[in-house]
């Protein structure tokens, strides 16, 4: 979203050190468009994907809820004023500290997939409501496939809702997710029609009617959602029409987050072989790119030499240049583009690439500057 903000006067201002610009504005077209697009279903902003606080006051302006995996996230969410009754605790395996903790704190929304989880519930939070969590069938050719780590399989549906009723608790719906950055949105319909007949399942087992369907996350900004959002509704009006009245939800997290944010960093060295430019950035795979690794991201960069290059600082018009771009370390792995075509570039110049990070990274020491384009 470089291309919308005017960066320059950010730019001049800084120093030497990376920095992020976040667009209320494209969140606020994004929320907008999930309102639209899928209207039945609420969406719960997945804190892990981005736990930037002034995006998450964003979308808790805008009238988003939370999914959150850990009592440090739910805790950045409350801080905000957010009542706890707009969390899901959404990690089918939590330590015992943390469910205490949201009992504490009146969260009372959670997933499970094992009896191990339902006997710390037990233990901790009885009055938790339940949603069993099941293994999609199909990932969607997911960025991020989640495998074998979360879901319960089809054969041990049944002994888990017997295991949560001996244990009296209260099972009211049906979690899944088709692993993040999903491409192939016929997954959608398969997992919505498996959630569907666990709510048949659980009425022959004799627990109470479910109301609740957790879609999960796996949403990614651009045409391929209004193709999600398409398959998502046409199975929601096959297997849980309006009569049933159940209560939709998704974690959508990438959908908010991934085009909100550009990371503005600095050249801190140079070399010159042949027609091939190598550049040092002071930010890399050990920083905020670390989304190269885990996230299995192709970055996007602009040129931005406000600096060097005041009257055409986007090198509009300029030679191109095969082009390496390294992180700062001293570690080969820290390289972040290769084969780029760029400009020749000086030390004091920017590029801007898109870049996100993970849960549980502190970007605390990088400054974030929020704009709202045009």
């Amino acid at each position: 979203m470089a291309s919308s903000i005017s960066s320059s006067p950010i730019v001049l201002k800084t120093s030497d050190k990376p920095f992020y610009t976040f667009d209320l504005a494209v969140v606020a077209t994004l929320f907008d468009l999930w309102s639209h697009s899928l209207p039945t279903v609420h969406p719960f902003y997945a804190v892990k994907c981005n736990p930037n606080p002034d995006l998450l006051a964003a979308m808790a302006a805008l009238g988003s809820n939370f999914d959150c995996a850990s009592r440090a996230e739910i805790q950045s969410v409350l801080v905000l004023g957010v009542s706890p009754d707009r969390i899901v605790f959404a990690n089918p395996c939590k330590p015992e500290s943390h469910i205490e903790y949201a009992s504490s704190v009146g969260v009372n929304l959670t997933t499970f997939d094992s009896v191990d989880e339902i006997q710390k519930i037990r233990r901790c939070h009885p009055k938790f409501a339940l949603l069993i969590r099941i293994k999609p069938s199909d990932d969607g050719s997911a960025r991020c496939p989640l495998e074998n780590k979360y879901g319960t399989l089809p054969e041990e549906i049944i002994p888990l809702l017997q295991a949560a009723k001996s244990a009296e608790l209260s099972v009211v719906g049906v979690s899944f997710h088709i692993g993040s950055g999903a491409t192939e949105t016929c997954a959608y319909s398969a997992a919505i029609a498996a959630a569907r007949g666990v709510f048949e399942t659980a009425v022959r087992l004799g627990l109470p009617p479910m109301n609740v369907l957790n879609i999960g996350g796996g949403f990614t900004a651009g045409p391929q959602f209004e193709e999600a959002a398409g398959a998502v509704k046409s199975a929601i009006k096959e297997y849980f029409p309006e009569e049933l009245n159940t209560i939709l939800i998704a974690e959508p997290g990438r959908f908010f987050a991934e085009s909100a944010f550009t990371l503005a960093v600095h050249i801190i060295g140079k070399r010159v072989r042949g027609d091939l430019r190598e550049y040092w950035i002071n930010d890399g795979i050990y920083g905020s790119m670390k989304c190269i690794l885990y996230d299995h991201a192709t970055l996007s960069c602009k040129a931005l030499a406000v600096k060097s290059n005041r009257e055409n600082p986007t090198c509009g018009g300029g030679r191109m240049h095969r082009s390496i771009v390294f992180g700062p370390t001293c570690d080969a792995l820290d390289t972040v583009l290769t084969g780029k075509q760029l400009p020749d570039l000086e030390m004091g110049a920017y590029t801007a690439a898109a870049g996100s990070n993970f849960n549980g990274f502190n970007t605390a020491a990088i400054e974030t500057y929020i704009v709202y384009s045009e």
